[in-house]
């Protein structure tokens, strides 16, 4: 599914892959575009105009993982995703809650939103988002969220990095 199959969890790892996110530039026009790993094909990322969207990590797949055992890989990966909350709320604060309720109803609708929300559900990215913002970084927003696609698919937690401001879409 993406590019940090098979890597283990690390919030330092996490972390620092956010901080880098954060430093590096962001498009400053386009539409947006999916990138893959040229070997397998797997996505290691999102690009559009000023804003970016990675995966931190991927759980392992869950084909025929069912009842118990499900919710113990939901539960483990929402508990990495509050590790890396807790690290950034140290930093930056507390941060606020986005739901994609709306974007989820407004895709399934084919109804326009802006271009990061759009890209979030091209994505399959549903889970609700973890915010803070604007940063000290050039006033950049940060977001990251844990979801699944699929029943079998991974759990996987990704980061937006936004230049602009990432508030919830209304109904």
């Amino acid at each position: 599914m993406t590019g940090r199959a098979g890597e283990v969890f690390e919030t330092s790892r996490a972390v620092s892959d956010i901080e880098s996110l954060l430093a590096a530039d962001l498009p400053t026009g386009g539409l947006p575009v999916s990138e893959g790993d040229p070997v397998t094909g797997e996505w290691t990322g999102t690009r559009g105009e000023g804003f970016r969207i990675v995966p931190l990590w991927e759980s392992e797949a869950l084909t025929g993982v069912y009842g118990a055992e499900w919710n113990q890989a939901e539960d483990a990966a929402e508990a990495n995703l509050a590790l890396v909350a807790a690290e950034l709320d140290r930093r930056w604060g507390a941060h606020r809650k986005v739901s994609m309720r709306v974007p989820l109803f407004r895709d399934q609708a084919g109804e326009p939103m802006p271009a990061l929300f759009q890209s979030l559900c091209d994505l399959d990215c549903y889970g609700d988002l973890t915010i803070w913002g604007p940063t000290v970084t050039e006033g950049r927003w940060i977001a990251i969220s844990v979801n699944q696609s699929d029943g079998d698919a991974p759990m996987i937690m990704t980061v937006v990095v936004s230049q602009l401001p990432i508030i919830e879409l209304t109904d």
